[in-house]
């Protein structure tokens, strides 16, 4: 019997190292947001190297599917970047997941950071490469986030592995203690990949989910199909992040997101899992960056959610 490979965990980041930032789905759209979210890290010190640009493809991808696979390895195959970091999401990443080189990406271990779209990715490194990846913010949502997930993201990069501690904010919608894999991130990018080789591996894992701009008729349906095919079951717990109403109106969000609470607590209601809810990650301001393929610990009892480095290998420098 083979025995697994080690997830590895990335070098960690210092100061002037550089970072690589890639367009791997949907193109510029708010020119004011990407540079503020430049000057963001070079105001924390590290350098940045930017893919060459050229017109947006088909109007909702930010070059053609060649352009953005050749980008996205040759920033990695560069030896002075030291991570990854998308621009923003959008769509595209399910396009150019099957022509991966993993091995490759293996074999030199960097970080890629991003959500949304960055799921895709997320998914088939966490899986097929073994890296650990960063579920967090991209450098067109840098200004926008809370000065509380900065600063995490930053510390995450830099090799210090915080937990997730906000009970003023999170609720818990059902109790328990579970210990997991993290893994997840946007409901739509997740159903795009079940039946395929990058689907997550959902056993006994801690996932994360979330959405934006999605009518409640929809993410139930997604919902359902991820119970129905058996998914929401396999898994240790279950971190609902923020679910944003298609106007934008506060009431309505609220209303939704205790919808779709609601909604999870009857697909699981046979699984001794917990679920969490409210948890400060996805689109809106607060969006606690989260190291997907890393171990880690539900505590309902406390509200903390500790992860556990030892369950990977760190790649030394």
């Amino acid at each position: 019997m083979t025995r697994p490979r080690p997830v590895l965990l990335p070098p960690r980041l210092r100061p002037g190292d550089t970072i690589g930032v890639i367009l791997p789905a949907g193109p510029v759209r708010d020119h004011a947001r990407a540079e503020k979210g430049m000057s963001l890290l070079h105001q924390m010190g590290y350098r940045l190297r930017l893919p060459a640009t050229g017109p947006a493809d088909a109007d909702y991808l930010a070059a053609p599917d060649e352009v953005r696979l050749r980008t996205l390895h040759a920033l990695w195959a560069d030896e002075e970047v030291r991570a990854l970091m998308a621009m923003r999401g959008g769509y595209g990443c399910l396009r150019i997941v099957d022509r991966l080189d993993m091995e490759f990406f293996r074999r030199h271990p960097k970080w890629l950071v991003g959500f949304s779209d960055l799921t895709v990715l997320h998914a088939a490194l966490n899986r097929d490469a073994g890296l650990v990846t960063m579920h967090g913010p991209m450098v067109a949502t840098l200004g926008r986030t809370a000065r509380e997930d900065l600063q995490r993201l930053f510390s995450l990069l830099a090799g210090e592995p915080a937990g997730l501690h906000d009970t003023a904010a999170m609720e818990i919608l059902r109790p328990g203690i579970r210990r997991g894999r993290l893994c997840g991130g946007n409901l739509t990018c997740l159903l795009s990949l079940l039946g395929t080789p990058w689907e997550p591996a959902w056993q006994d894992a801690i996932i994360l989910l979330e959405d934006t701009g999605e009518p409640m008729y929809r993410l139930d349906r997604m919902l359902t199909q991820l119970a129905q095919a058996g998914r929401l079951q396999q898994a240790a717990g279950l971190l609902l992040g923020s679910f944003d109403h298609p106007s934008g109106d506060t009431l309505e969000t609220i209303r939704l997101q205790e919808q779709v609470w609601q909604r999870v607590l009857e697909l699981t209601r046979d699984a001794d899992l917990p679920v969490w809810a409210n948890v400060p990650l996805g689109h809106g301001q607060r969006n606690a960056a989260l190291p997907l393929g890393m171990e880690a610990e539900m505590n309902s009892l406390t509200g903390t959610l500790t992860l556990l480095p030892h369950s990977v290998h760190r790649v030394h420098e």
